[in-house]
């Protein structure tokens, strides 16, 4: 096997002028020529291992040094290039590794400078959320992924697409499916477009959840995939081939700024248009009115999953026959948020959804179960919230399986119209007061910590923005960290 080769030029010449050598006295001391030398300082000749015992003996230099050293430094830089505001700037690895080696200060300085700048955005946005709060509107903005601008796109509007809603009941009166929907969709892709479905085994389709093969009209859906996620995939193509115009406008409608965005956009979509099929909209409405919103009852009835009929209910608002209007967060175990959404918007300004004492979080200490609580922000805003963990696609053995919470939450005023409002204090008013005009009983929570100013909160992980830190050597608080 052959030796991998080490260009270490920049760490020799760094190691030479640390020294206050030149390359003539340092080539005589390694017993090498000053021209040889000066190749290797240029990486136009690799280190001999002959040559890094001369130097590891003549300089006391520790062999590890000359390798490896950059590794950590070109993973941060990535991090950098890939900054939405250096989009298109990302250089290759080799460039990266030589701005590593050649200035390893300045490459040190420059991620340094991107981590504060970083951290300098993430609190500009918390104090630009604070002050939209306060009633005072700001226009900063900054550089966005694509992924970034849908998913803001999506969560300031609506989760109501009118158009998607009629094309969807539509097609429900065309395919007539009866108690079978998954057999009038593979039964209308078959004979409208000779396309035909089949699941495969994950071993076949280890990356895909779903893959159309235009070649041999042919439709795969992953079998890792529950049943209901399965009729979703195929729910997913049948729409962006019916609805495809409809899908079309909406998207145009939206604004986007990049391809990539629209994209993501007719992803998102699509999904909507899926649950609009798999679940109706004035029958799911009346079963949800007659059920009290008990996402349990209405899985059973509509035949999908806890996640897609909760995700369905943030949906039901249609002038003049809409539900309560839920919204819905949607993280994984570390935090990442996966998807935001609500009937009049996600109320970003009034919930935040970043705070950690929210039940969304106490979820995955309690797989598959339902936790109900109702919360009261910093304001005196209250709200019900129904968190529940979520199984990903199924995993082999050796794998760990995906797990997501959701949250589903609503203003408190409407909890005597919910079933889950049992699980509440039985003295609780819809005011969100106790039957005696006492402490509401609802959990203190806020927005997130750089913008919540309660004192004495366990849950602490950041300093408020709006508050100067209170350090007192003689007493210290209950919080991570204490504020004036």
């Amino acid at each position: 096997m052959p030796e991998q080769k080490i260009f270490a030029g920049p760490r020799i010449r760094r190691i030479r002028n640390g020294k206050g050598l030149t390359q003539t006295a340092m080539a005589e001391g390694l017993g090498i020529s000053p021209s040889y030398l000066n190749l290797i300082e240029r990486n136009q000749r690799p280190l001999t291992v002959q040559l890094i015992l001369k130097l590891a003996a003549v300089y006391e230099i520790d062999p590890k040094e000359l390798q490896g050293e950059a590794q950590s430094s070109v993973a941060a830089l990535k991090e950098v290039f890939s900054d939405p505001l250096l989009l298109g700037e990302l250089p290759g690895d080799q460039e990266l590794i030589e701005v590593a080696e050649a200035a390893p200060n300045a490459a040190a300085a420059v991620i340094k400078l991107y981590r504060a700048y970083r951290e300098q955005a993430g609190r500009l946005s918390d104090l630009s959320d604070l002050l939209v709060r306060e009633g005072r509107a700001t226009a900063l903005s900054g550089a966005r992924l694509p992924v970034d601008e849908v998913r803001e796109t999506f969560e300031r509007r609506p989760n109501h697409f009118a158009s998607l809603e009629d094309e969807a009941e539509s097609f429900i009166s065309l395919l007539d499916p009866g108690d079978d929907l998954s057999g009038a969709l593979k039964a209308w892709l078959r004979r409208e477009f000779g396309i035909t479905v089949r699941v495969l085994p994950a071993a076949t389709m280890p990356n895909w959840r779903r893959r159309y093969d235009r070649h041999s009209q042919r439709l795969f859906v992953s079998e890792r995939l529950s049943p209901f996620d399965q009729l979703r995939e195929v729910a997913m193509e049948a729409c962006l081939i019916r609805m495809r115009v409809a899908i079309a406008a909406e998207i145009e409608a939206l604004k986007l700024s990049s391809d990539e965005a629209r994209r993501l956009a007719r992803f998102e979509l699509a999904r909507y248009a899926a649950h609009a099929l798999m679940m109706p909209y004035q029958p799911f409405l009346a079963a949800a009115v007659r059920s009290r919103y008990d996402i349990d009852v209405l899985r059973s009835r509509f035949g999908v999953s806890f996640e897609q009929a909760a995700n369905r209910l943030t949906m039901l608002s249609r002038p003049g026959s809409s539900g309560i209007p839920f919204f819905m967060l949607e993280v994984d175990n570390a935090g990442n948020r996966f998807r935001r959404a609500g009937a009049q918007g996600f109320p970003q300004a009034r919930f935040g959804g970043g705070c950690p004492k929210l039940p969304l979080h106490a979820a995955f200490s309690q797989p598959g179960q339902i936790l109900v609580e109702a919360i009261e922000m910093p304001d005196g805003a209250e709200f019900l919230c129904v968190a529940r963990t979520l199984e990903g696609p199924q995993g082999a053995f050796a794998e760990r399986p995906r797990r997501t919470a959701m949250l589903l939450a609503c203003d408190i005023s409407f909890m005597d119209e919910v079933v889950y409002r049992a699980a509440l204090p039985a003295g609780m008013s819809a005011s969100g007061q106790s039957a005696g005009g006492g402490p509401s009983g609802s959990t203190p929570v806020g927005p997130a910590c750089r913008v919540c100013e309660r004192v004495g909160c366990l849950a602490r992980a950041e300093p408020p923005l709006t508050r100067p830190l209170g350090l007192d050597e003689m007493a210290t608080g209950l919080s991570a960290f204490d504020f004036q």
